[in-house]
């Protein structure tokens, strides 16, 4: 989604990987890192929308600050992170909707809405994950409007194939960090609406659950247990709400933290 900015993109991989790791095969955690989304061709309004889209690489920021304090804690745990960053613009040589995009592991995607980008890089770097054979993949994305519709700025909407008990665990630790976890439904018939008539997938669906179609889309490039937090609604906020300030709150540092720390 890179090819109406001037700026090339970047694909970051940080590893930490102490010689007491407890876990055979390694964590790891994706992170959104779009640093400015205009929307593309596909151009957001400015007003409480494209304003605040330099928020859109929260997801990239958790990602790098989870790493980061996990290893200065030292905490026993092999984690990877994964990091495609670009910006979104409609410059001369952006793709159009329409066009189909041959993705890193060789699925199509009929690209109907270019303000869908991130579900995109996150694509790659899920397939990209796969290479490292992961005990668990955890993206953070600030991936969809939809989400911040649902259930607001009070927490994190959350879907994915890992098992319960794991998924019991995240929100265990979401709860003693105040970045809450909602679980949407993973339903087949969600697969439906992402169906499209010349590729293998289009990269939207329809005006309903669209928090659950990004999620369906991302869940075609995975073969591990995998679960897809979506934090548009706490990731960035216009006004100071108890300990998260004005602006960046760095929701998903303290999440991810927690978790390793008391389940590794």
């Amino acid at each position: 989604m890179n090819l109406g900015s001037k700026e090339p993109p970047t694909f970051s991989i940080l590893e930490y990987k102490p010689q007491n790791a407890k876990n055979k095969q390694p964590v790891i955690f994706v992170g959104k890192g779009v640093v400015y989304d205009t929307g593309g061709l596909s151009l957001k309004p400015t007003p409480n929308s494209m304003d605040m889209m330099k928020c859109d690489m929260a997801g990239a920021a958790a990602v790098a600050g989870a790493l980061y304090a996990i290893a200065k804690a030292k905490l026993p745990v092999h984690v990877i992170g994964i990091v495609p960053a670009t910006d979104n613009r409609p410059g001369e040589n952006a793709y159009v909707p329409g066009d189909v995009i041959t993705m890193y592991n060789g699925m199509t995607v009929e690209m109907l809405n270019a303000d869908a980008e991130g579900r995109m890089i996150l694509a790659d770097a899920l397939s990209y994950a796969q290479k490292y054979k992961p005990q668990l993949v955890i993206d953070l994305a600030t991936l969809t409007g939809a989400a911040v519709a649902a259930i607001g700025t009070s927490g994190i909407v959350a879907m994915g194939t890992a098992d319960e008990k794991t998924k019991n665990k995240l929100k265990e630790s979401g709860y003693r960090t105040f970045e809450r976890i909602a679980e949407m439904p993973f339903w087949d018939d969600y697969d439906d609406l992402i169906k499209s008539d010349i590729a293998d997938t289009k990269n939207i669906g329809g005006p309903y659950a669209g928090r659950i179609t990004a999620g369906k889309f991302l869940a075609r490039y995975i073969d591990y247990p995998w679960i897809h937090l979506d934090i548009a609604g706490p990731a960035y906020l216009t006004a100071k709400d108890s300990y998260r300030g004005k602006g960046g709150t760095g929701v998903g540092v303290r999440l991810l933290y927690d978790f390793i720390k008391n389940n590794f």
